[in-house]
């Protein structure tokens, strides 16, 4: 399943989307040489923006043409992730603006290595792009 926005850093990374719909998403993650920390397993910064990206979208797939800014996320490491992993993200509560999200990552094996909360802002999306009247997404964040 393709992602409904261009963003070049998971594209970077790699990540796969495989479910957004109804207040979850799911991501696959097959990490490379690259992703492994000094203790080659995966690095805590490339785990922490797959629970990112799996939570904000989680928190924008009930209303997947609006935007979401993370504002607040706590990760919890179980386990050193290794292999292809698989991420999912659910909503937990909802208000106008805001989206309160929860995240895990899993390995190979199916067992949990990582936990996360996050809060996001959902924000309309700005046009962008060469054809638009506006060059930059510049997001107004009063």
């Amino acid at each position: 399943m393709d992602f409904s926005v261009r963003i070049p850093f998971v594209e970077l990374l790699g990540f796969e989307l495989h479910r957004f719909e109804g207040g979850e998403a799911e991501l696959r993650f097959d990490p490379g040489p690259d992703h492994m920390n000094s203790f080659d397993v995966v690095h805590g910064g490339a785990s922490m923006t797959l629970l990112d990206v799996v939570m904000a979208h989680a928190a924008r797939s009930t209303e997947p043409d609006m935007g979401a800014v993370t504002i607040e996320m706590k990760t919890s490491f179980m386990r050193a992730a290794k292999g292809p992993l698989r991420a999912t993200g659910r909503t937990l509560h909802r208000t106008a603006t805001m989206v309160f999200t929860e995240g895990h990552i899993f390995d190979a094996a199916d067992k949990l290595c990582a936990h996360a909360t996050g809060t996001f802002k959902l924000m309309p999306r700005l046009a962008t792009g060469a054809s638009s009247a506006q060059p930059l997404n510049r997001i107004k964040t009063d």
